[in-house]
């Protein structure tokens, strides 16, 4: 990535400003912006996430906002409030707090005498949908937004709950946020009153996984700050971008589909990443992106940016299956709109083990077969993560691996080129002998080599078969017709490959099993795929290409303790039990320009035994610790999730330390917690 030194115009840093909100309570700020911005006004940039403008999150900072601050805007990096040198307590995610504190600060911004008024906002994950959240709320200040990575339903496409099954990530994200709000805040920021802050929020943060475990259905809790419960709210401008190795990428399809403003739809081969620092790549020249956007919309600039296709997706080539990828082939295509007119669906029955396009089955095809299917716990063990964070080799590998605990549908192979835009849909009979069962499915791209690289997937509680916010249990031995949408993706299968469709009722530790084993029976001849095929179009060649990406001076930053990273799968064969042990152990690193160390590891186990649903578990540990020579805490988390046929129970340890070469660095504060939370057809 190319250094930008020289921009259009010089930068000032001001390391923190304490902005008031309507209660009293002061959220922390790092701002940039030109030095002549109080001569001449500009408009404001707002990031607000609850990862350490201090520490954390300081480097990634450090590439961004100077950039956008050098071509004329004031970027404020927001700590929300209870996080980093902000006041409070943080008790939830997307809160009615979080968004009034929101307002406040956009207000704010619009009045200060840098400010031309106009406020735009930006970011990735929690920055993202925030950025929705509040543009669905119309502060009078704000005037457009970019959400990367994020979504407009939060139960079904924020690491909880897809299809109504319960995510991994579940308990993945509880940790990352476990962790984070048991940091203290800077003494240098906040003075004196630190500890007792400190002390405030290792005593009220609370245990955010219980909380999510007791909303399983889309109830209220989730509607509140899901954008899609009433797209018309959002009535300004809004850049949604994702990644196909990410988690949230179908959302950037429902909000070009249902959003009635200018909008533009952003979505390569990058995990959970901005763009321009996108993994795997080729990452692209985003920041150049922003800029033309907030130019566009902030200060009245024709950059041409509208002009442009509303859809730019990354249509991947196919490639031989790897858990990790430096680089995805392929191209880039457009869309003017979405849905496209030109993208047709091609369907498939499931017959005998093959795709049979649908009107080529001949007259003696007959009713299909009933297949039982009750899948090993092993399928999914090579799944991959739900959002890739390129952190570790965390993307699904051979699904040979996986194959053999499933049922599958391969087409012949292919007589020509096949390109696929959206999300396909998967159509079955089924019945099943237990009130709760699952099913998880896979489309592959089988290369004449006979390696399988998976391309989407899809997953169903099918007591969720009319949607999550009324499940109702099956009638054992009855059938259901139900639909199974698989992620949306671009893809293209080359002339010799095959499609396969594969079928498990398992798929563990991607997603937690169903509380009893489940026989589920498909009918085939009356069940079908259908993908959403794209012709090839010359123009997609005249898309205007995307810039090198660039940004910002990086931080000065000094290693002083490696990481350590790796995604191991065991099989203990004398006890039955396999475990994937997940080590993302980003070591420790020194912040030369505040002289802070700031140590960050996390470690993930997901285990079972043999074929007891009952008996898998995961586990996460969590260290973070931040110091200077005169300052300092470590904080350790540890967490437990476990279940039986009726109640998922959660434990849970937190302990803090305050670093002191005097006292011994004495734990000043810990705490434990048991629970059972009941199952609720999940």
């Amino acid at each position: 990535m190319k250094t930008i030194t020289d921009f259009p115009h010089d930068v000032r840093v001001i390391e923190n400003v304490f902005i008031p909100m309507r209660d009293g309570a002061r959220l922390a700020a790092r701002i940039w912006m030109p030095v002549n911005a109080e001569q001449q006004p500009v408009p404001a940039v707002l990031e607000y996430i609850p990862y350490r403008k201090r520490d954390s999150s300081r480097a990634r900072d450090e590439l961004n906002h100077p950039y956008m601050a050098g071509h004329g805007y004031v970027c404020a990096r927001v700590d929300l409030r209870g996080s980093g040198d902000s006041d409070g307590v943080m008790v939830d995610e997307y809160r009615t707090q979080e968004h009034e504190d929101a307002e406040d600060v956009i207000a704010w911004l619009a009045e200060q005498p840098w400010c031309d008024g106009s406020v735009g906002m930006m970011g990735i994950s929690w920055g993202g949908f925030n950025s929705l959240q509040l543009a669905a709320r119309r502060p009078p200040a704000l005037k457009a937004i970019i959400s990367a990575s994020a979504t407009d339903d939060i139960y079904v496409d924020n690491m909880h709950y897809m299809g109504g099954c319960l995510l991994a990530d579940n308990l993945s994200e509880a940790t990352v946020m476990f962790a984070f709000n048991s940091l203290p805040p800077d003494p240098q920021i906040v003075g004196e009153r630190w500890r007792e802050m400190w002390h405030e929020r290792l005593a009220g943060s609370g245990l955010w996984l219980e909380t999510w475990l007791e909303h399983q259905r889309r109830d209220d809790y989730w509607k509140t700050a899901s954008v899609c419960e009433d797209y018309s709210q959002v009535q300004i401008p809004v850049m949604a971008v994702g990644g196909w190795a990410d988690g949230y990428t179908n959302a950037v399809f429902r909000l070009m589909e249902n959003l009635d403003v200018p909008r533009k739809g952003l979505i390569g081969p990058w995990g959970h990443k901005y763009p321009h620092i996108g993994v795997p790549g080729p990452a692209i020249g985003f920041l150049q992106e922003t800029v033309r956007w907030w130019d566009h919309w902030l200060k009245g600039r024709d950059t041409g940016v509208m002009d442009e296709p509303m859809m730019r997706v990354w249509m991947q080539d196919s490639v031989s299956p790897a858990a990790s990828y430096e680089d995805r082939p392929g191209r880039w295509v457009g869309e003017d709109r979405w849905p496209a007119p030109g993208i047709e669906d091609r369907e498939f029955a499931l017959r005998g083990h093959h795709l049979e396009p649908v009107g080529s089955e001949g007259p003696d095809a007959g009713p299909g077969a009933e297949v039982a299917l009750k899948s090993p716990l092993s399928v999914g063990m090579f799944a991959g993560k739900w959002a890739s964070y390129a952190a570790v080799p965390d993307l699904p590998f051979d699904q040979r691996e996986e194959d053999g605990g499933a049922i599958f549908y391969e087409s012949k192979p292919l007589t020509e080129d096949l390109e696929i835009l959206g999300q396909p849909q998967c159509h079955f009979e089924v019945s099943a002998d237990q009130p709760v069962a699952m099913l998880a499915v896979r489309l592959s791209d089988v290369n004449t080599d006979g390696e399988a690289t998976r391309v989407t997937y899809g997953l169903l509680n099918l007591t969720h078969r009319d949607g999550s916010e009324d499940p109702q249990p099956l009638e054992p031995g009855k059938k259901y017709r139900v639909t199974v949408p698989l992620n949306g993706i671009a893809q293209s299968f080359p002339a010799g490959h095959r499609l396969r469709l594969s079928i498990s009722t398992s798929y563990w530790p991607l997603v937690w099993p169903s509380p009893e084993p489940a026989t589920v029976t498909l009918t085939t001849g009356a069940s079908t795929l259908k993908v959403p095929v794209r012709p090839r179009r010359d123009e997609d060649a005249r898309l205007p290409a995307f810039r090198e990406p660039e940004a910002a001076t990086p931080l000065e930053v000094t290693e002083t303790q490696p990481g350590r990273h790796h995604w191991r799968v065991t099989r203990d064969l004398a006890t039955n039990v396999s475990t994937l042990e997940i080590a993302n152990d980003q070591g420790s690193f020194r912040i030369e320009d505040t002289e802070t160390d700031f140590r960050r590891g996390t470690e993930e186990w997901y285990s079972f035994r043999w074929n007891d649903v009952n008996s898998v578990r995961g586990e996460t540990r969590t260290v973070r610790r931040v110091e200077r020579e005169d300052w300092g805490a470590l904080v350790t988390t540890n967490t437990v999730l476990t279940s039986t046929p009726t109640e998922f129970v959660v434990d849970a340890n937190l302990d803090a330390y305050e670093l002191d070469a005097q006292r011994g660095d004495p734990r000043v504060f810990s705490q434990s917690w048991h629970r059972r939370i009941p199952r609720d057809l999940v």
